[in-house]
Parts: C-alpha cells; sequence; structure tokens
C-alpha cells in the first residue's frame, strides 16, 4: 500500500448511509484516510467515505458527513418498527 491513503474501519461499513451535505443514500463501502494534498512538502490528511448511490456510481464525501438511514421493517404481527441494525 502506498504512503497517499490507509484504509479505516467504520461501523457502518455495508450499510445504508446518508450524506448529510447533500441528502444522496448509498451504500459505505469504504472509509480511507487519504492524504489530499497537492504539495509534496506539506501532507494534508482527510477521512473520506466512498458511497456507492442506487446507480452504482460511488461518490465522496467528509466520514463526518455520513449517518445511517434507518429503514422500517415489518415485524410478523404486521406493526412496522424502526430497523437500526442495518442488513
Amino acid at each position: 500500500m502506498s504512503d497517499c491513503y490507509a484504509y479505516v474501519p467504520h461501523r457502518l461499513l455495508r450499510r445504508r448511509v446518508r450524506d448529510i451535505a447533500s441528502g444522496a443514500e448509498g451504500e459505505l463501502m469504504a472509509v480511507i484516510n487519504e492524504n489530499v494534498s497537492d504539495s509534496v512538502a506539506h501532507a494534508h490528511w482527510v477521512e473520506l467515505a466512498y458511497i456507492r448511490g442506487v446507480s452504482g456510481r460511488e461518490f465522496t464525501t467528509a466520514v463526518g458527513n455520513i449517518e445511517a438511514v434507518i429503514q422500517p421493517v415489518r415485524c410478523s404481527s404486521g406493526q412496522v418498527r424502526e430497523n437500526q441494525d442495518g442488513p
């Protein structure tokens, strides 16, 4: 692995998330600590969330901008409750 990025574990990986900045939703595919500096002398590291939207195209946002999407689940009794456990 090069020194320009590193994978970061995250509790929402492979779960449905929302980018609060744009409102777009998708599946969180990776969180990467990435050097986004255009200078060799000064590194600028940020944690980016890679989200795969419904179209299949991935987009990035700051990891602080993601939140879990709470999906309703229908119980066997017919009642609807919120599923916070993910898939």
